[in-house]
Formats: structure tokens, C-alpha cells, sequence
């Protein structure tokens, strides 16, 4: 310890008894926090595992922190209880108890080993000092410095520890699960993209957990502006990248289950789809035999063949279907879901093109019949112009082959002349209904 002459002016027994009270709820709550870091499951576990990286490094600096620790709390405690046994003697102390007092409370202090690397009771060269001179407040100043060092690193550890390899654990339960419906289906490594995947996640989790294990401290990410010791979050990044891929994989093997499931239906569809295909495009063929000989001057497309291409691979889906393949029958189900419906479009788009000319001619007879029946209801039927253009118009419309603009014309002249007819129709009834009038008058 230093000389008495260190302490300054003598204390007072009104301020010894006072800064003795405030050291005595100090030492109690320094003692409180000794204990419950020597009791810490985080330091157990750091003191018995094998260490990497960060961690290794900050736990030797955070195992010095803690020895420097228990040393100071021995040095501060022998001080304080020769400062309490030294006032209970008399109840109004002498001055050289006086003088002893302020020595003891206020002087320098010598605390063995009390620098730590990097701590200004370090040298230069990073080597530490064998002893330190400091007072009662300066110790609990580092104390408390050496204390939050090892807290952060404890709690830091144990938190991860705490999060990390159980969900590593739970997440490696959960590929187990997957790969084992994997292989039900026929999905393994070199065949299938997603079995790939699965043991690549394998492996991650595998390393993820030793480097865990190993590093704690290199997947704690501290929170920012927090100097609270322990502050922060485990880093679950990687973990959750891996989740994510497994849960894609998953996904991936649910489609191929359900393809098991459901895959003589979906067949089903596919020969129905394919089969209302051909059946539409041989219709359409027979129409435009039909369109090339009825129809004259007219341009009739070309009608394609039936899909030999998507008949070769629905013959291929069934053969995985029957070998069990449902890792390959999956896509290929879907690729030709959606062929076989654009085939049938296409079909059905072909036949629409093929019979246009015959629905043009079918929509010419009927106005051409509309407007005649529309004509003898008003008393035109024996009108000889009308009679004449609507004999004309459909002599065209029921030749074969038909001219369907020739046609067309006809029908617009009988059109316009029954139109005209109609109209002198009514002006000459007006007229005569106004004459009657005139008379009656």
C-alpha cells in the first residue's frame, strides 16, 4: 500500500463512518456479481469447450479480465474489513485511527496484476504489469470495467449457444425428413437438381454447426449504441439461408408427391385434351374439302396434321409413370398441360379459320330470307323487282361453288330494293290516309 501522507487531509469519524457504509453496499454488490458470473452457464461452457477464432481470443482476454477480478475483489475486501475492524474498536476513534482510516480509505492500494493488454495498466509492449498502485475508487472503477469485459463475452456466447444449434438441430431433423420423402420418389443426388440442393444443405449444416460450437462469438452481431454488456443478437443469416433452401426443396418434393398422387388423372386429361385436338383439326380438314367445293375465289388455309411430337411425350410420361419416375413425370406433366391446351386452341382456332367462308354464306341466306319475309308482310311478295333480285341473290347463295362477293352484291341490291319498296309503301299509305282526312273535313 502507499504512505499516509498519500491520503491527504485526515477524514473526519462523520465521513469515515459514511464512506465506510458506501464501500460496505459497493463490496456487497460487487460480491453479487462475482458469484453470478462464476455461476453463468455461458462461462461453464466456455471454460469446458474447445475454442476457435473470435472466440478463443476474446475469452483468454475475458478468463484474464475475470482472475484480475477476483484479485482486485480480495485486495478491496482485506482493505475494507481492515477499515471496519479498525473503526469498531472505539466508538470515537482516535487520531491515529483517524489517520489510519484515511489511509486505508482513501490511500493507494498495490493489486497484483491489475493491467490487462490493451488497459493503461499494460506497458507499451503489451505485457503486463506485476502490481499496480490504486486507490479504493479507482479499483472499483476497473472492477467494474474487468466485470462488464468477461459479461459481454459470457452472455454474447451463451446467447448463441443458446439459439443457434437447436435450431441447427431441429433444422437437420427436418432434412432428414425431406431426403427421406426424396428417395421415396426417385429424387437422389446426381439424378435430380433438388437432391443436389439437399445435400449441399447437408453439408452447410454439418460446418454451420461445428464453426457454432467452436466460434459462438463470430455470429453475434452487438447492437449498435447498446454498452450494455451482451448486448446484441445471434447472426442467424447463414442458418436462415439454409432454411430457406430446404424450404424450396421441400416445396419441390411436395410437387413431386403430389404428382404420385394425381398423376393417372392428370394422364387422363392430357390423352382427353389431346384426343378433342385431333378431332377438332380432322373436322376442320373435312371442312375445307367442303369450303374448296362450295365456295368459290375464296383463300382457305392450310390445316396442319395431328401432333405426332405431343403424342411421343405423353407416351413418354407414361412410361415414367410407370417406372416410378416421378422426379422427371413432375415438369413434364406441366410442360404438357400447357401444350396440349395451346394445341387445342390451335385446333379449334384452325377450324374457325376453315368454316369462315361457310358462316358468311350461312349469314347472307338469312338476311336474304329475313328481308323477304319482311317484304310479304307488308304486301310486296308479288313485287317483280323484288321477285327478280331475291331470285338472283339466291341462285348465287345456293350454287355451288359459291361466289361469295358476287353474292354478297346481290343480296345488298335486294336489300336496298326492298328497302325502297318499303319506304314508297309507307309514303303512299300516308298519303292516302291525309286525303281521307281532307274529305272528311
Amino acid at each position: 500500500m502507499g504512505s499516509a501522507g498519500a491520503a491527504g487531509e485526515v477524514m473526519s469519524r462523520e465521513e469515515t463512518d459514511r464512506v465506510l457504509e458506501r464501500l460496505d453496499a459497493e463490496h456487497e454488490a460487487v460480491e453479487s456479481s462475482l458469484l453470478a458470473l462464476q455461476d453463468h452457464a455461458g462461462r461453464r461452457l466456455l471454460e469446458g469447450a474447445e475454442l476457435a477464432g473470435t472466440t478463443a481470443h476474446r475469452w483468454a482476454r475475458a478468463e484474464a479480465a475475470i482472475t484480475a477480478l477476483w484479485n482486485g475483489f480480495e485486495v478491496y475486501a482485506r482493505t475494507l474489513r481492515q477499515a471496519r475492524e479498525l473503526r469498531e474498536r472505539r466508538r470515537w476513534p482516535s487520531r491515529d485511527d483517524l489517520v489510519e482510516l484515511t489511509r486505508l480509505l482513501r490511500g493507494t492500494l498495490t493489486v497484483p496484476g491489475a493491467g490487462l493488454p490493451g488497459t493503461e495498466g499494460a506497458s507499451l509492449s503489451g505485457a503486463q504489469k506485476l502490481a499496480e498502485e490504486v486507490t479504493l475508487g479507482q479499483l472499483v472503477e476497473r472492477m467494474n470495467g474487468w466485470y462488464a469485459q468477461a459479461l459481454d463475452v459470457v452472455a454474447a456466447a451463451d446467447s448463441v449457444w443458446s439459439a443457434l444449434p437447436a435450431r441447427i438441430d431441429m433444422l437437420a431433423a427436418e432434412l432428414g425428413r425431406v431426403r427421406s420423402l426424396a428417395h421415396s420418389v426417385g429424387v437422389r443426388p446426381g439424378e435430380h437438381p433438388s437432391a443436389d440442393d439437399l445435400e449441399r444443405i447437408t453439408g452447410e449444416l454439418t460446418v454451420l454447426r461445428q464453426e457454432v460450437v467452436r466460434d459462438p462469438l463470430a455470429f453475434w452481431t452487438p447492437t449498435g449504441g447498446s454498452g450494455a454488456p451482451g448486448g446484441g443478437r445471434p447472426d442467424t443469416t447463414r442458418y436462415d439461408s439454409a432454411a430457406r433452401a430446404l424450404e424450396e426443396v421441400r416445396r419441390e418434393i411436395d410437387a413431386v408427391l403430389a404428382v404420385r398422387q394425381d398423376a393417372e388423372q392428370r394422364l387422363m386429361k392430357l390423352r382427353d385434351l389431346l384426343t378433342r385436338a385431333d378431332r377438332t383439326l380432322a373436322e376442320a380438314r373435312a371442312a375445307r374439302g367442303e369450303v374448296l367445293a362450295k365456295i368459290a375465289a375464296s383463300e382457305v388455309p392450310a390445316v396442319s396434321g395431328p401432333p405426332a411430337a405431343l403424342h411421343s411425350r405423353l407416351a413418354e410420361a407414361v412410361g415414367h409413370r410407370r417406372y416410378a419416375q416421378w422426379h422427371r413425370l413432375s415438369p413434364l406433366l406441366e410442360e404438357l398441360e400447357v401444350s396440349a391446351e395451346d394445341e387445342l386452341q390451335r385446333a379449334r382456332a384452325q377450324l374457325s379459320a376453315v368454316t369462315a367462308p361457310l358462316a358468311v354464306r350461312a349469314e347472307l341466306r338469312g338476311r336474304l330470307d329475313a328481308y323477304k319475309a319482311k317484304v310479304a308482310q307488308h304486301g310486296l311478295a308479288e313485287d317483280s323487282l323484288l321477285i327478280e333480285r331475291y331470285d338472283t341473290a339466291r341462285r348465287m347463295l345456293w350454287s355451288a361453288p359459291c361466289d361469295l362477293r358476287a353474292a354478297e352484291d346481290a343480296v345488298l341490291r335486294y336489300q336496298r330494293a326492298a328497302q325502297e319498296a318499303l319506304q314508297h309503301r309507307r309514303q303512299t299509305r300516308d298519303a292516302a290516309g291525309g286525303a281521307m282526312n281532307m274529305g272528311a273535313e
